[in-house]
């Protein structure tokens, strides 16, 4: 989501007369678009921020400004860590960061703009020029309110863009050659379900989202779609009919599950039980066999026991997830937990059960991915690899990285068919075949 709010903004600001140039130092304004869901992730934004404390000496005339969620959970107290910083902009007043960004450049120093909004922050449909693999963000916020969470209270509420919008994007899109769209939300599997339940639609077989997967599917030239990031709660029979009948939707699916252990899903707030969670995961599988998942787990969440500890662990050996995004508890300022729970699970303990199954996965990956050494798989194409430019590299349906050798025809933006002769836990390696 951060990624697609810096391409908007590079826009907007392009808009404005500005241009992008090579690195900081040659830079008149340096934007850090940051994000607050981990500790680890402010602490970068606050060290490189004021790494460029520096420049701003050596050139005072630089504007430099901090953006996106840390700056909605931080506000004014970012000028007292940070007082060289010119601006402060939450990610609702994204279309307010051009204006801010000319005001610094004549003398106004110093602004701070915060604040949720109740609608969505302006036109959402700008991108680069270009792109064979663009993110279409189709609603902002999230209405769960895991207890760890720190989301709605830097991104709001849910808000979803109506289909038509959406689908018009996707078409143009499609008419500057991008061939695989990536749909964004919070809590995407909820899309449209804030209106619905406005509007006195309250079904439980409701899925807004299906039937905008099946509307984006009908745009001619797109060949994938993909979306982040779904919930259990809202993985309904409707949307796993979508899924599973429109082929144009990859078969990878990342859906958080933070735990195996039901007694800390409770205190996370999730919703669901593991068991609930396998479920949806056998659904999926029983209409797609060859479908790939990835997740996203809190190890030493407070209170977590070496029981429930393992509990995650054999759920994650159960499902053989093909990647999964592994992190350390980190309390957020603000959020449930941090206000009622003790972080009681010591840094050692941690960075053991981190490590643990860090390693499961790496080795269940590889084994997997060499269960694919034999076979021919369908690969789109983004171009040389950054390795070793020779050989190129796409992604599968599944969404493996896929390394080969192109042919003099290749071009990016195409389908190849790809014979796989190698495979590490990160890349599988091979050559064309017709």
């Amino acid at each position: 989501m951060n990624e697609r709010d810096s391409e908007l903004l590079a826009c907007l600001l392009r808009d404005h007369g500005h241009v992008p140039v090579a690195s900081e130092d040659q830079a008149d304004v340096v934007l850090l678009n940051t994000c607050s869901v981990r500790d680890q992730a402010e602490r970068k934004a606050v060290g490189k921020a004021g790494l460029l404390k520096r420049l701003k000496r050596q050139r005072p005339a630089v504007v430099v400004g901090v953006i996106g969620c840390m700056a909605e959970a931080h506000g004014n107290a970012l000028l007292e860590t940070l007082p060289h910083l010119d601006l402060v902009a939450g990610p609702d007043q994204l279309h307010e960061v051009p204006d801010l960004v000319d005001q610094a450049l004549r003398g106004r120093r110093g602004v701070v703009v915060t604040g949720l909004r109740r609608d969505l922050p302006g036109d959402m449909s700008r991108h680069e020029p270009g792109r064979i693999f663009a993110s279409v963000a189709v609603m902002r916020g999230c209405d769960q309110f895991c207890s760890y969470c720190i989301v709605p209270r830097t991104r709001g509420h849910e808000r979803s863009r109506p289909v038509t919008e959406i689908v018009e994007e996707v078409r143009k899109l499609a008419a500057d050659g991008a061939r695989e769209v990536l749909l964004l939300g919070q809590n995407i599997t909820a899309y449209g379900l804030a209106e619905a339940r406005r509007n006195g639609s309250r079904g439980a077989d409701l899925s807004p989202f299906a039937e905008l997967l099946r509307a984006v599917h009908e745009v001619p030239g797109i060949l994938r779609l993909r979306f982040t990031s779904p919930h259990v709660r809202f993985m309904n029979e409707a949307f796993i009919d979508a899924v599973g009948s429109l082929p144009k939707v990859c078969k990878a699916f990342h859906i958080p599950v933070q735990s195996g252990s039901d007694r800390l899903l409770e205190l996370m707030r999730r919703g669901y039980r593991a068991a609930e969670y396998l479920g949806v995961i056998e659904a999926l599988r029983s209409r797609l066999p060859q479908a790939a998942f990835s997740t996203d787990v809190i190890v030493g969440f407070p209170t977590e026991t070496e029981a429930d500890f393992q509990a995650t662990r054999d759920l994650m050996q159960r499902v053989g997830f093909g990647m999964a995004y592994i992190f350390k508890y980190s309390p957020r300022r603000g959020t449930r937990a941090a206000d009622t729970l003790v972080d009681d699970v010591p840094a050692e303990v941690k960075l053991q059960r981190n490590q643990a199954l860090l390693e499961d996965l790496e080795a269940g990956v590889e084994a997997r991915n060499r269960g694919w050494v034999g076979q021919g798989v369908e690969v789109l194409v983004e171009g040389p690899s950054l390795r070793n430019p020779a050989r190129w590299q796409g992604r599968s349906d599944p969404g493996q990285v896929v390394i080969f050798e192109p042919g003099a025809a290749t071009r990016p933006g195409d389908l190849v068919r790809v014979l796989v002769e190698r495979a590490t836990s990160h890349s599988l390696f091979g050559r064309l075949v017709p």
